[in-house]
């Protein structure tokens, strides 16, 4: 058992003590998003469990809540059955690993991560007349030929490369919660996420934002695949939060996923220099083969989670990698001076998009 979670055995779910918001149960809690989601829950009022296999998922993401008392974690896989008498409201299905080197690590439990995870929870909320979320991807649009992305687009997606087992997992998921809601009416909302970033990233999640600013304060050289001019929209953990709970407090649920992302785009390279900037690193920017099915570019379209949540990013890319900088300095104990974002915000340009 960890110091820091309280650690249940499946077979039933613990008392219901009159929460303000009912139970909400988050897979892959102690995940990068996980654990922010979880914090947000409890403070907006819910009696939180958490599921979790640590295959990705740190206990230590929730040494801030560990002692609560409204928080619950249990070790559990979720392509494993849940008992019918487990009992929640809401359900937020976090969890499968989102990093390339993570999911392609072992692809076929990536794949029934998505599928067998999938139909378990949404069974758990048929059972219960629950509400469910779940967390896809920007990934189901594959190389985009259609820029930026509206949720109408279907993609242009290898279905038997390296990456398939997350692409194409999570769009089966996609699928099995529509299927589930057409079927048997279950409130489903579908959020497609885009390029996150900020605190409690891992250092070895393989990521770009990750990556550099590992590189960056390790003095290591910055690695850029292929030619840099790739663009990605990088949005803040706290923003994405805020987008989870809107769509799934929304009176009525859309019938369509749900783009939420930041749409202010960036190359790599301006990513790469930027980090470099901030870490004030002297680390040189290096250029590697562009890996298999790499998308060129991503870039979310916001219209109706703008119109229809009242929804859109609010923290810049200048000080979100402030915050992440930070994070990643005292988890690697680098000690590196970190530029304030006040100085930078003015040479960056979302400060004037």
């Amino acid at each position: 058992m960890s110091r820091v979670v309280k650690v249940l055995k499946l077979g039933g779910a613990p008392h219901r003590r009159g929460f303000d918001r009912g139970r909400a149960l988050v897979a892959g809690g102690a995940g990068f998003l996980g654990s922010h989601l979880c914090e947000r829950l409890l403070a907006d009022g819910y009696e939180v469990i958490a599921l979790d296999n640590f295959h990705t998922g740190k206990r230590y993401n929730l040494a801030g809540i560990a002692r609560d008392s409204s928080f619950t974690c249990i070790k559990h896989d979720i392509v494993d059955e849940l008992p019918a008498d487990f009992a929640v409201d809401e359900i937020y299905n976090l969890a499968c690993p989102a990093s390339p080197p993570h999911y392609q690590a072992n692809p076929i439990h990536t794949f029934k991560t998505s599928v067998l995870g999938s139909i378990n929870l949404l069974e758990l909320a048929r059972r219960h007349n629950a509400k469910i979320f779940q967390a896809s991807t920007s990934e189901v649009y594959g190389d985009p030929l259609v820029h930026p992305q509206p949720e109408g687009y279907f993609g242009n997606v290898n279905t038997h490369g390296p990456r398939s087992c997350y692409d194409e997992g999570k769009r089966s998921a996609e699928t099995l919660f529509f299927d589930y809601s057409r079927t048997y009416g279950i409130d489903i909302r579908v959020a497609r996420i885009f390029n996150t970033y900020g605190p409690r990233m891992q250092p070895d999640d393989g990521r770009v934002v990750s990556n550099f600013i590992v590189q960056a304060l390790r003095g290591d050289d910055i690695t850029v695949y292929g030619s840099g001019t790739q663009t990605r929209s990088f949005c803040f953990v706290n923003d994405l939060i805020e987008g989870f709970v809107r769509l799934m407090n929304a009176e009525v649920a859309p019938q369509h996923p749900v783009n939420l992302g930041n749409p202010v785009e960036f190359t790599i390279m301006e990513l790469a220099e930027m980090v470099i900037d901030y870490t004030n690193s002297r680390s040189r920017i290096v250029h590697r083969p562009l890996p298999v099915d790499d998308p060129r570019q991503r870039k979310p379209d916001i219209a109706f989670a703008r119109q229809h949540l009242g929804w859109e990013p609010k923290v810049a890319l200048s000080e979100g990698l402030a915050h992440t900088t930070a994070h990643f300095d005292a988890l690697l104990g680098c000690r590196r001076s970190v530029v304030p974002p006040s100085i930078r915000a003015s040479a960056v340009r979302e400060a004037t998009a």
